[in-house]
């Protein structure tokens, strides 16, 4: 590891709003309202990196997520006028069944847009909390859709804008969770992984831990398909990017906070470099470093990118080792862990954000895991329009432990030859070199789907 003392404690964070004072007034409002979720050590990751790695289990709150933290702290403070006209949110899913909670135990009526991706599981919670005080309005494929529509709402009705994340009683309502994590372990944590969305729970955390815990190392993680931090740090300011994978729903977000910016420029982030960054400036305003650069020194703030497919290995594991059903943005800080050249015997915590997953999305879970784990392959073979060209292909190209789990004629080409989109499943990753080589040398015609390719995404 580089450096590893050699950053000298930070400052503290100064923003209006959102101090230490405010996250333990948050933590006063919210005693008896939020669970003080678990602190739980984790064997199997602390073995396999050699810190001792904990979990702080926000999956275990009453909305199965932390968002209930910031939506209650900031709806415990509305005036009497405030509460009457009502309160109007917008969220992915997770922030939206914080209002929904607090709606119903305040009776506050309240109006909640979510993208129109928000799954099943997410939406039927929203409408189960808020009961009778929430309308659910489901409009656009995005966060910032869902947002847009709930502003102009807001300037119709003059109902209260209850901010997912851009708003610093918001962020000091999350920020209680450094204040636990702290007060559980006893002591500071040498290192903390944290999950990025719009940045409010990020900059609340690091807000806490920055005045009472300067020297822990802080790692922020963000979905590869929505860095949306990282561009706004090397862009100098919030950067709306042009598209974004919203496949970690509770993290995919186009344009990150005012806030989580401002907190993290001024913590002295570094970003780990990612193909959308250089194409929104070649002169970045803060270091932008390789993966294998990335050191974990006291104080040291980094903001990282974990593969979708990998933060879908990282959901499987959680259920079947610890029994944690992780969603996709639950499991992000665990996913980094992996990745992290943690130092020995450090004391390291995780933050599982949430569980609010759809049971309906675990075929898609499993099949992005396979795929980044290279045991699966989609290919274009042209069979010859033959009898016995399959059996050949399953006797002479496959493998022992191969198996086709995905065979369709996509188009004829001619009255000879036929192109069928055959997806394959490796008993080992080793076993691809091999599969390919048998291929070229067999009589078909094939070609690779490498995943990204407009071809790949258009045919699976």
């Amino acid at each position: 590891m580089v450096g590893v003392t050699t950053t000298p404690a930070a400052d503290p964070i100064v923003e209006p709003g959102l101090t230490q004072a405010s996250i333990d007034a948050a933590a006063q409002r919210l005693d008896g309202v939020v669970a003080r979720s678990p602190l739980e050590p984790c064997p199997r990751l602390s073995e396999a990196t050699g810190a001792r790695v904990y979990l702080k289990r926000e999956d275990q709150q009453t909305v199965r997520s932390y968002k209930i933290r910031g939506a209650y702290n900031v709806m415990a403070q509305l005036t009497p006028e405030e509460r009457s006209a009502g309160v109007v949110a917008a969220s992915a899913g997770n922030h939206a069944q914080g209002v929904a909670y607090a709606c119903r135990a305040m009776g506050i009526p309240g109006r909640i847009y979510v993208p129109t991706t928000t799954p099943k599981q997410k939406r039927d919670r929203i409408a189960w909390h808020g009961k009778e005080f929430v309308e659910l309005i489901a409009v656009g494929d995005t966060y910032d859709a869902a947002a847009s529509a709930a502003q102009t709402d807001v300037l119709r009705t003059g109902a209260t804008w209850i901010h997912a994340f851009d708003d610093p009683r918001t962020a000091s309502g999350q920020g209680t969770i450094g204040k636990e994590i702290v007060s559980q372990l006893g002591e500071a944590p040498d290192v903390i992984v944290l999950p990025v969305g719009g940045g409010g729970c990020l900059a609340g955390i690091v807000t806490y831990l920055r005045a009472t815990c300067p020297g822990a190392a802080i790692v922020g993680v963000e979905p590869h398909g929505a860095v949306s931090l990282a561009a706004a740090l090397v862009a100098g300011e919030p950067y709306t990017l042009d598209d974004i994978d919203p496949f970690v729903d509770g993290a995919a977000v186009k344009r990150i906070g005012n806030l989580g910016h401002r907190v993290m420029a001024a913590a002295g982030a570094r970003v780990v470099e990612h193909p959308v960054l250089a194409q929104i400036t070649d002169d970045p305003k803060v270091p932008v470093i390789a993966r294998e650069q990335i050191d974990l020194a006291p104080g040291s703030v980094t903001v990282t990118h974990v593969d979708e497919g990998a933060i879908c290995s990282t959901m499987l594991e959680l259920y079947q080792n610890e029994g944690i059903i992780a969603e996709p943005a639950g499991a992000l800080a665990a996913t980094a862990i992996a990745e992290l050249d943690l130092p020995a015997e450090a004391t390291v915590v995780a933050l599982v954000s949430g569980g609010n997953n759809d049971v309906s999305r675990y075929g898609e879970i499993i099949e992005r895991s396979l795929v980044h784990r290279g045991l699966k392959h989609y290919f274009l073979v042209n069979f010859p329009q033959e009898p016995g060209a399959l059996r050949r292909f399953l006797d002479e190209v496959l493998g022992p432990d191969d198996d086709i789990t995905l065979f369709e004629y996509v188009k004829r080409n001619n009255r000879e030859t036929g192109a069928a989109l055959v997806g394959v499943e490796l008993g080992e990753r080793a076993a691809f070199d091999g599969l390919l080589e048998r291929m070229a040398h067999s009589r078909l015609d094939v070609e690779l789907l490498e995943p990204g390719t407009p071809a790949y995404e258009y045919l699976t």
